[in-house]
């Protein structure tokens, strides 16, 4: 048989193999029932409205016991709630003034999922903005643990109800304390009581894994991030957001450097879906709600002020010629705010960045 003859018997086999595979690229992928996840937001999925409360709620993703909501409206930050049958946690609390609403919030969205209290409190740092209403929630829960004797709380008596622990790494407490005959900034019952200073702290609650990742000198040297595993949900608190500039607070470690290894990580966690798109959902410090696709975009804007400034640096250039360059010039019309300026940015990211910041101007990878 010639080629052509053999090309010939060939065609037909050929060409059904070519609709077949078109068919199947053009076919929906529908993954087993076992295997999808509770609905994420959408036109499907609206915000939760709680009655006459500025606190409002939007359900995010949950798997198995726990569902996990976006809390917003209690501050300028965000907090998540993670519920199930064990009680909830929330990662930051929002501003004292509004600690009343958020218990209402919360309580609300508890009913008909849980009989149990606030169990877990987790500070993503230490600003009032995120830590002002520790006390309030924390005494609106309740914190036990059983062993073999029976429930006995982590700090007071036994059989005495404790407020919900308050976890956070160790550099948090820190800056809410202060040395014995000192005045503490802030009242020992908002502290966080439990502290970890490893890379990483694990918890299991509501049949969920947990990670409290530090994400050392990102906007401060006490920040973590919260991975809900099962879920699928990563709360950031202030190491990302998005609604300005990245917020260095220098007086307290924070370094543009830090952040973007931050953001890296939270990169790195998430997983998208399809098209990049959902997958898993990152709660930002404020803003709203976002996926990695976002993360990556935020990222590399970061990345491209970190390097025009620092490019800036190497050429001699002082802060003031800096500033008046304006390297920031084609994002401030997104970023830029009243309370967050342009100019500060800068300013805060070329101290980070000057050779005379000690341990600060160390190089972070910038794309993984």
């Amino acid at each position: 048989m010639t080629y052509r003859e053999k090309l010939g018997s060939a065609r037909p086999r050929l060409v059904a193999g070519m609709v077949a595979a078109a068919l199947l690229i053009l076919s929906p992928f529908q993954p087993p029932a076992s295997a999808q996840r509770e609905p994420h937001p959408s036109a499907d999925n609206p915000p939760v409205v709680l009655p006459n409360n500025p606190v409002q709620a939007l359900f995010v993703q949950g798997s198995g016991k726990a569902k996990v909501y976006m809390l917003v409206g209690a501050g300028p930050g965000n907090i998540t709630l993670q519920v199930g049958d064990e009680g909830a946690l929330l990662v930051d609390t929002g501003t004292l003034a509004m600690a009343d609403q958020t218990i209402a919030a919360v309580k609300h969205l508890m009913a008909g999922l849980t009989d149990q209290p606030i169990r877990w409190i987790v500070n993503t740092h230490f600003h009032p903005a995120n830590t002002g209403g520790n006390a309030a929630v924390s005494k609106a829960g309740e914190q036990l643990v059983e062993n073999s004797i029976g429930t006995i709380p982590l700090f007071g008596k036994q059989n005495e109800v404790q407020p919900a622990t308050v976890v956070a790494q160790e550099n948090v407490l820190k800056r809410m304390s202060a040395p014995t005959g000192s005045q503490a900034p802030t009242p020992v019952d908002a502290w966080p009581l439990m502290t970890f200073f490893t890379p990483k702290k694990k918890v299991v609650f509501n049949d969920e894994p947990i990670e409290i990742i530090h994400v050392p000198a990102a906007h401060t040297d006490g920040d973590s991030l919260v991975f809900f595993r099962h879920s699928d949900v990563v709360s950031t608190g202030g190491a990302f957001v998005m609604t300005s500039y990245p917020v260095l607070d220098l007086k307290t470690g924070g370094t543009i450097n830090g952040n973007i290894d931050a953001l890296n990580l939270i990169i790195d966690l998430a997983v998208p879906h399809d098209h990049q798109e959902g997958g898993t959902y990152v709660i930002p410090g404020e803003g709203r709600l976002c996926d990695q696709a976002d993360v990556v975009d935020y990222r590399n804007m970061v990345v491209i002020m970190r390097d025009r400034i620092q490019d800036m640096i190497k050429r001699g250039m002082t802060l003031e010629q800096v500033k008046a360059a304006r390297p920031t010039a084609d994002y401030d019309g997104r970023y830029a705010t009243r309370e967050w300026t342009a100019d500060m940015f800068v300013e805060a990211a070329y101290r980070t960045l000057t050779p005379t910041a000690a341990g600060r101007g160390r190089t972070s990878q910038s794309f993984k």
